[in-house]
């Protein structure tokens, strides 16, 4: 098995957004702000290579958006990143076989969307993949919440069922996956996450999406003003922290500025932390 990690498109967004309740005199030490209040974030993917097939988790924010949108939410690149890195290991967007979906939040599922041009209907890029969503999420997508719904892309669930190719998960195990992914189902952000478990021999990896998008969001009380329910969100971070630091796990952070991944520690003081962390990821494990 290999593990890499892909940037894609970055965004800069409102830091006050990202952490919630916490106030700027705390996150500003963690990240530094542009003249708007503005915190640099990426959108990273993981891609798992095992032998011939080709997993990738997530899509990041694409670049889907028309240029007034693209302003708004902080999108920093015209061109699909993604794809720019997936050619820098010598892969196509035809060569993936499979695209794991945390849920549906266009930052997360935009990549899946070709560039846009004017008077042109979006395409799916990746022509011969299977897609893997929880059906909650999925359900979510198609009736959000007046709080969310600017966090959808509409046209996205149509596209992904015309396929035939679309896997909606209930439980904890994937048809399309097998036995060498499990999910954990995460509701605080939105409800119906699925966060991927991946078997490695260096001990389980956890693709964290919006539970825990940084390092920052390891510690506990940190939330974002996005999630849904903050409250629920702690609790469910606690139990994967606990379960992930005894089981000598890792957390892959989608958007990190800083680092892909670390190994959960939890010290004396009962406090998370992550350690071994790691900038860039292109290892066998």
């Amino acid at each position: 098995m290999k593990l890499h990690s892909l940037l894609g498109n970055s965004q800069k967004l409102d830091g006050g957004a990202m952490f919630g309740n916490a106030p700027k005199a705390v996150w500003q030490r963690w990240y530094p702000c542009d003249e708007q209040n503005r915190i640099d974030l990426n959108c990273r993917c993981l891609l798992v290579q095992e032998g011939n097939r080709n997993v990738l988790l997530e899509t990041g924010v694409g670049a889907f958006f028309k240029p007034e949108l693209r302003e708004r939410y902080g999108v920093q690149e015209s061109d699909h990143r993604l794809l720019a890195s997936l050619a820098d290991i010598s892969l196509t967007p035809e060569d993936i076989d499979v695209v794991v979906l945390s849920h549906l939040h266009f930052d997360h599922a935009g990549g899946l969307l070709s560039v846009w041009e004017e008077g042109k209907a979006p395409e799916l890029v990746f022509t011969n993949a299977q897609y893997v969503v929880g059906e909650q999420a999925w359900q979510r997508a198609l009736h959000p919440h007046p709080r969310d719904r600017a966090s959808f892309i509409p046209e996205l669930p149509a596209l992904l069922e015309a396929t035939g190719r679309l896997e909606r998960v209930n439980g904890t195990r994937s048809r399309v996956l097998g036995d060498g992914y499990r999910f954990h189902q995460s509701d605080g952000h939105t409800p119906g996450m699925l966060l991927t478990e991946i078997s490695t021999p260096r001990g389980p990896m956890l693709f964290a999406a919006d539970l825990i998008p940084g390092k920052a969001w390891v510690h506990l009380p940190i939330t974002m003003g996005y999630d849904r329910f903050p409250e629920a969100l702690i609790d469910e971070k606690h139990r994967l922290l606990s379960d992930l630091s005894t089981r000598q796990g890792w957390l892959f952070f989608t958007h990190d500025p800083d680092i892909a991944c670390g190994q959960v520690i939890r010290d004396d003081n009962k406090r998370f932390s992550v350690t071994q962390t790691e900038r860039d990821l292109a290892l066998s494990w």
